[in-house]
């Protein structure tokens, strides 16, 4: 005797079969999402390894570490490109490791890249909190850059440090009739910095590039206009930041960009290589999202479609703070493993 349970049970499997995929597939032989096994100690090769296997943007950061491997591996002309809150951050130090050391080729920044290594030198920034009162700590004199906090009297000291350069700069250019442009004059700063713990002091003396297409958009851009309006023929020359960039790139065999951030930076960088059809390999490091039109929140297909870089390039973009996603690049990418290991 059927039951009326039954009955309902059988309509059931039949609809289920129904709409069920007539063939599963199994994925057999794919990667198995794993994580790092901490019964092993801590051993920083190993951790950054597993990320390939670990899902979401572990994984994009393993490829983004492979990625820049290879860069490496084939000798590529290599761009690295960083906003200003960069240097703001303890990614000064990582990226003054990478020009010491000789392992990036081409540096392209805002002015607050430019402007805020020379302050660091200075007067260091210090550690703040992201929810102190804009207005409290403008009546204390205080900047913030996040839970970073810059007092007004670096910048009293970076104007000091600038009134005698500009008089340096202004003086060549009277005496050889030369007009600088941005990445001459930020050699010049470089050298006349001479600071060890600086980005620009080892560009310079390393003959590294260091292109900066809106220096006038910061506190830079305040002290040009001060000095500009009692040097009214004082002059900067953008027109040949832009040759040089492009002859740089014409010039190069292959291109790689490591690109923290969004903004001018990014943008001059892979505009810039729109003249040899795009970049070769391309990791971008940021948090923006595409929704609004923005190049600084644009996926990497994005600038395929612009020329900007090659349709087969390897490429990846990771979506992620770059305080915390460049140390483990470098550290995955560009620094030799010495077997250091932390036991439990």
């Amino acid at each position: 005797m059927t039951t009326k349970n039954s009955k309902h049970s059988q309509k059931t499997k039949e609809q289920h079969h129904q709409y069920a995929p007539q063939k599963c597939l199994t994925l057999e032989g794919y990667p198995p999402i794993t994580g790092y096994d901490f019964e092993q100690g801590l051993h920083l090769p190993g951790l950054i390894k597993a990320f390939a296997g670990s899902g979401f943007q572990a994984t994009n950061l393993a490829q983004g570490i492979e990625i820049a491997k290879a860069m490496q591996r084939e000798k590529v002309t290599i761009f690295l490109s960083y906003t200003s809150n960069q240097v703001s951050s303890g990614n000064r130090e990582i990226i003054k490791y990478l020009v010491k050391h000789k392992k990036v080729q081409v540096l392209v920044t805002s002015a607050g890249g430019i402007e805020e290594d020379i302050i660091k030198c200075l007067k260091p920034f210090v550690l703040g909190q992201f929810d102190v009162p804009g207005k409290m700590l403008f009546d204390s004199g205080i900047n913030r850059t996040g839970n970073i906090f810059v007092p007004n009297d670096r910048f009293a000291y970076f104007e000091q440090f600038m009134q005698g350069f500009f008089g340096k700069i202004y003086a060549l250019q009277k005496e050889m009739g030369k007009v600088f442009c941005p990445s001459e004059f930020i050699r010049e700063l470089g050298l006349a910095v001479n600071d060890q713990s600086s980005i620009l002091y080892w560009a310079a003396k390393n003959n590294i590039p260091v292109f900066c297409p809106g220096l006038i958009d910061g506190s830079l851009g305040d002290l040009i206009y001060f000095f500009k309006q009692s040097h009214p023929d004082f002059l900067l020359d953008v027109s040949k930041e832009m040759k040089l960039i492009v002859d740089l790139v014409l010039n190069s065999e292959k291109t790689g960009g490591i690109l923290l951030g969004g903004g001018i930076s990014k943008h001059f960088a892979l505009n810039a290589n729109i003249f040899k059809e795009g970049f070769d390999y391309v990791v971008y490091i940021n948090t923006a999202q595409e929704f609004d039109g923005s190049d600084s929140g644009a996926r990497v297909e994005e600038a395929i479609s612009w020329g900007k870089v090659k349709a087969n390039a390897p490429q990846v973009k990771v979506h992620c703070d770059a305080t915390i996603a460049f140390p483990l690049l470098v550290a995955g990418a560009f620094v030799e493993d010495n077997g250091s290991q932390i036991e439990e």
